[in-house]
């Protein structure tokens, strides 16, 4: 049976966690160390949403297109969808270690690139190579420490790495506002990614493979000395029998073949259902709408009628906060509470705050400031074309003037107040800079409201409740629901599915806006998010505090899982099929 003792998981996991920091350091830094895979993770993927406002300013081509937006975005998810089905399969054959290495240098090569980038064509090159080292990391890192983890606080473990990619999301934003004012902003932002992906390539060249892969691969004696280092005295020698039982039993069913039959494991009971499960979390984990606002969270802050750079990043920064200390919060409450009752309440919070963000942003493009004939012609030879020659322009609005087209055009709101109406002018740096210098607000992506708060609680609500649950729970239930055998293989499957699931959203989210409103695509989010809810309560199991091979027969005795609202941790017992 592998994974070992697991007693008092749901009272004493945290705290054993905690006790780790004196009583066993080794542990931690395995996990930390791994976990700056996480960081890298977190920061590529944060960074981008504020450098995109500069780099929108720097090549107009980008300002000009939405589709090239998307594509500086979303390429990096296309880079990780290749790393992540490179990389199932590169963690069986070479080690989870190795991968991480790799992982780290085509980090290191994505940041210079990126940051030397001349123009659009550069900056999507190493967004390419940065999301192929996001793909490897995104699955390695949280298969790594599981494998380097007691049962008893392996949640709690692999919830660090999702507080290193919450933080490491923070971290890009708090990088974002430091260089808003240094020369080449962006180019900062997206070149500091190279110095920890540097950091993580030196600590995993001192650190061993994972025990487990170890093991598998017939270096016994290599894995024993490590284990000896991860585990108590008193418990180190059943964990390395128990680990020899269920390598031995893989091997009489598998034959001495390393070569893993795709349609036998589909038609292993566990496997399937486990995959379901896995697969299912990490989809749905996307197309709740998570990374809309994570790439997005400045434009969606601007789009909610807050104009400044700044202050839309600064914003932002608040959000990306939230998100860490959700992680943070998943670390006290994973081996504690249980992965499947985090889940539930995390999708109930995440349905409640797509309303109100959908409700907000209806009622913010339905009553935006109307455009004023005496406001415009305060500004000679720059009024908008489009509205200069519409016959119902005495109906325009701050809405109407952003979706002209020909030129884009921009609003100058009032100097007395935002909400009053004002100029809809030709959008270019010299109107707006005139629109300042006469104490006016300038509004390109968004307009002026007074529901702009109530946008930013919703935004706050949803990382509050995704963070904890959604967030983190997917990439821990996919490093401890596989067999051993199949846990590379399938934590790639399920990451790959992640990662298509995140490009369908980036490259689409803006697009939509534009084609049905923010307000309808919120909502969009928010009907998958109840479909997201039914999923969970039938077909994901609760696996707190179970040892995988544990798991493994769970998955085998039964197919839907209503019951999650137990108190305690039961006896495993074996239901057949429903």
């Amino acid at each position: 049976m592998e994974g070992g003792i697991h007693t008092s998981t749901d009272t004493s996991a945290f705290k054993e966690c905690l006790s780790l920091t004196w009583r066993n350091p080794y542990v931690l830094r395995l996990a930390f160390s791994a976990g700056i895979g996480g960081l890298l993770f977190g920061y590529d993927t944060g960074v981008i949403s504020g450098a995109l406002l500069y780099i929108r300013d720097d090549f107009k081509s980008v300002d000009r297109e939405t589709v090239l937006q998307e594509s500086i975005v979303s390429m990096a998810v296309a880079g990780a969808i290749i790393g992540a089905a490179v990389g199932g399969w590169m963690n069986d054959r070479f080690g989870r270690r190795r991968v991480l290495i790799i992982a780290d240098f085509l980090f290191f090569v994505g940041a210079v690139i990126m940051a030397s980038a001349p123009g659009a064509a550069f900056l999507i090159v190493g967004r390419i190579f940065v999301g192929l080292g996001v793909g490897m990391a995104s699955m390695t890192s949280p298969l790594y420490i599981s494998e380097a983890s007691p049962a008893k606080i392996r949640g709690a473990l692999v919830s660090t790495n999702g507080f290193l990619i919450t933080g490491g999301q923070f971290l890009s934003y708090l990088i974002n506002l430091a260089f808003t004012k240094a020369p080449g902003t962006w180019r900062w932002m997206v070149g500091v990614a190279g110095f920890p992906a540097l950091l993580q390539f030196i600590l995993m060249l001192l650190l061993p493979e994972s025990p487990r892969w170890l093991y598998r691969k017939g270096r016994e004696e290599a894995a024993k000395v490590i284990m000896r280092k991860i585990y108590p005295a008193h418990e180190v020698e059943q964990e390395i029998q128990d680990l020899k039982e269920s390598v031995e039993a893989e091997i009489k069913e598998e034959g001495s073949s390393e070569t893993i039959n795709i349609i036998k494991l589909l038609k292993t009971k566990a496997v399937r259902r486990g995959l379901t499960a896995g697969v299912g979390l990490q989809v749905f984990q996307q197309f709740v709408g998570i990374n809309t606002v994570m790439y997005y969270s400045p434009t969606i802050v601007q789009l909610a009628g807050f104009a400044s750079n700044r202050t839309a990043l600064l914003l932002s920064l608040v959000t990306a906060g939230l998100n860490a200390f959700g992680s943070i919060v998943s670390i006290y409450f994973i081996d504690r509470t249980g992965r499947k009752k985090l889940l539930i309440i995390s999708l109930i919070g995440v349905v409640v705050s797509l309303g109100v963000l959908s409700g907000v942003f209806h009622e913010t493009t339905t009553h935006s400031p109307m455009v004023s004939r005496v406001e415009t012609s305060h500004f000679s030879n720059i009024t908008c074309p489009d509205y200069s020659s519409a016959l119902n322009s005495g109906a325009w609005d701050c809405m109407t003037c952003l979706k002209a087209s020909s030129p884009d055009c921009g609003f100058c709101s009032s100097p007395t107040n935002k909400l009053l109406p004002g100029a809809c002018l030709i959008s270019n740096d010299a109107v707006k800079d005139m629109c300042h210098k006469e104490t006016r607000l300038w509004y390109t992506r968004g307009c002026p409201s007074k529901y702009g708060w109530l946008a930013l609680i919703g935004l706050a609500l949803y990382i509050i409740f995704f963070s904890p649950g959604m967030g983190s729970v997917p990439w821990i239930m996919n490093s401890e629901i596989y067999p051993l055998r199949f846990r590379g293989l399938c934590g790639g499957i399920a990451a790959t599915a992640n990662w298509i699931s995140n490009l369908i959203v980036a490259q689409s989210f803006l697009s939509l806006t534009e084609a049905i409103g923010t307000s309808w695509t919120f909502l969009i989010f928010g009907v998958i998010s109840v479909v997201a809810l039914l999923f969970v309560i039938i077909y994901v199991p609760e696996t707190k505090g179970l040892p995988i091979e544990e798991i493994e027969k769970m998955l085998e005795g039964r197919a839907l899982h209503y019951k999650f609202w137990e108190k305690g941790n039961k006896p495993h017992e074996k239901s057949q099929a429903t």
